[in-house]
């Protein structure tokens, strides 16, 4: 940057014809970013007006002061720039709009040299020696801006996600009175002290452990179908928990909405572990709620996917907890065809299954497998030699049924 000469008697007339203007200049900047950056005249921070014009006739000041000393505008010049960045955040300013409210004030400073060189060939020519010093002031000052914007974004985000957190464990805690950023939050949320409400605990599957994948499923989740758009998320240690509303009480859009995000993620190669608690009544049985969705991702063992309480039968909660004495009591020939079948891709197992949906109809059974019905025979006759069941005994079906549930070979047990 070729260095301005202070002393040069048309720079000198256009600092003063700029300082002059200095209000007219201001204000128009001001107008035009109200004109050209819709997030400002739609933001209800009555404050912002007053921040942005003066926060204008600071950088302002700064690049006239370049001229009047010489010199090229400096990082130190930019302090309230960088409590504006800090400002923003706080009223809800994307870091793009404030940079680009940041360039039309410029762009404005810029039309104001133009006006004061005026007809005046010496001051037009001195005119267009500080377009280098407007665009260090556009660089300098972006660069302020942003790195304080990002910075206070990130910290806004760390207490955000504390005061989540602490609202989270008094929830756990079985407190129900709240206010301040607490009360907000469950009001954004879509949570109060009656709301019908489920709980959904999730890790990430299998060995995965990623700082970086859980707070993408974190977001994920966050963006579930079915609750209206509304859901408290936190992230709490190595699991994320959703309490989410349940509007009008049904479960099946909120499950349906957290298998969708389920299935983006694996998309994504994140896969995660989910169970959901059955739907409760307000804020005092969300710890209850909590505890439910434990158990039913517990169920899942190491696999991914959604099992969700609401959506299972009484026998398949009485087998879901991880009992390892009810698993010892499974007959040794009962727990062999279980496991051999699973292996060999569980043919007979879904005919199991199916013929005692069928109440113990073989061909019903046949028809819904789309089997002849001989062969629906051929296949029981299999299970009972193999188990020493007879699977014309309702009692013998219940033993086998448990059985592929305690193995974990029970078909569709998470879909």
């Amino acid at each position: 940057m070729e260095p301005i000469n202070a002393a040069d008697p048309a720079i000198a007339r256009i600092v003063v014809a700029v300082r002059a203007s200095m209000d007219d200049l201001v204000a128009a900047a001001v107008q035009e970013i109200w004109d050209q950056v819709p997030a400002y005249p739609g933001n209800n921070d009555a404050q912002l007006r007053e921040d942005v014009r003066g926060h204008v006739r600071a950088i302002f000041d700064v690049f006239l002061a370049g001229l009047t000393g010489g010199q090229p505008a400096r990082r130190s010049e930019f302090t309230m720039t960088r409590e504006q960045a800090t400002r923003r955040v706080a009223q809800g300013i994307t870091l793009a709009d404030f940079l680009k409210a940041f360039r039309i004030g410029q762009l404005t400073l810029w039309h104001g040299v133009l006006a004061a060189a005026g007809d005046d060939v010496a001051a037009r020519e001195a005119a267009l020696t500080t377009v280098a010093r407007i665009m260090t002031v556009i660089e300098v000052g972006s660069t302020v801006a942003a790195e304080a914007y990002v910075e206070a974004q990130q910290h806004t985000v760390a207490e955000s996600d504390r005061v989540r957190r602490d609202l989270l464990e008094d929830l756990l805690a079985r407190r129900a009175s709240f206010t301040g950023p607490k009360r907000g939050i469950l009001r954004g949320a879509g949570l109060g002290p009656d709301t019908r409400l489920l709980v959904a605990s999730a890790v990430l599957a299998g060995d995965q452990s990623d700082d970086h994948a859980l707070r993408d499923a974190a977001q994920a989740v966050g963006r579930t179908r079915g609750t209206g758009g509304r859901s408290l998320v936190v992230v709490r240690q190595d699991e994320i928990v959703l309490v989410a509303p349940v509007p009008r009480g049904d479960a099946e859009p909120v499950v349906a909405g957290l298998r969708r995000a389920c299935a983006e993620l694996r998309r994504r190669q994140i896969a995660l572990a989910a169970g959901v608690s059955t739907v409760r009544a307000g804020l005092p049985e969300i710890a209850d709620a909590y505890a439910e969705a434990r158990t039913a991702r517990d169920g899942l063992g190491k696999a991914a996917g959604v099992l969700a309480l609401p959506l299972l039968s009484s026998l398949d909660y009485l087998v879901l907890r991880d009992d390892e004495t009810a698993r010892r009591l499974i007959r040794p020939e009962v727990r062999r065809f279980v496991e051999e079948d699973a292996a060999a891709g569980g043919a007979l197992i879904a005919t199991l299954v199916e013929f005692a949906a069928s109440d113990l109809n073989a061909v019903a059974a046949a028809e819904r497998l789309h089997l002849h019905v001989n062969t629906a025979y051929y296949r029981l006759d299999r299970i009972a030699e193999r188990t020493g069941c007879d699977v014309r005994r309702l009692a013998d079906v219940m033993e086998l049924l448990i059985a592929l549930r305690l193995l974990g070979a029970y078909p569709g047990r998470t879909s």
